[in-house]
């Protein structure tokens, strides 16, 4: 693994590697994140959404009329904003929820990181 691998992308709140231990102490205490009781929906919604962008893909080869790419652009940018705010939703319950039963520095890092991803998601 090189440094590139472990090294946040800027503007990222979480580690890279898969272990977010640090970044979420709800994960830590409960080895769970928000998203992993429904791991397997979201797999399967980001495995449609990727159809979508594939099927972009062929549009673009097949020549396609452009305002019916545009459609289907805009049903991909939805199906992924959507799928963003139920990330958003569960984080809040679940990683923000306990930061908020911890209080004190936790609680304000982890609003301040909630309202920084809310504002990443309003700019898309």
């Amino acid at each position: 693994m090189t440094t590139a691998d472990t090294t946040p992308p800027a503007g990222s709140a979480a580690p890279q590697d898969g272990h977010a231990d640090e970044a979420c102490p709800a994960h830590a205490a409960t080895g769970e994140h928000g998203y992993t009781k429904d791991r397997d929906a979201h797999l399967r919604r980001l495995r449609r959404i990727e159809g979508q962008v594939r099927g972009l893909q062929r549009m673009i080869e097949e020549d396609v009329y452009c305002i019916d790419i545009l459609t289907q652009v805009s049903a991909s940018t939805k199906a992924l904003q959507s799928f963003a705010l139920r990330l958003l939703e569960e984080h809040l319950r679940h990683c923000v929820a306990h930061a908020a039963q911890e209080g004190g520095a936790e609680m304000d890092a982890k609003v301040e990181e909630a309202t920084a991803a809310i504002a990443r998601l309003l700019r898309t």
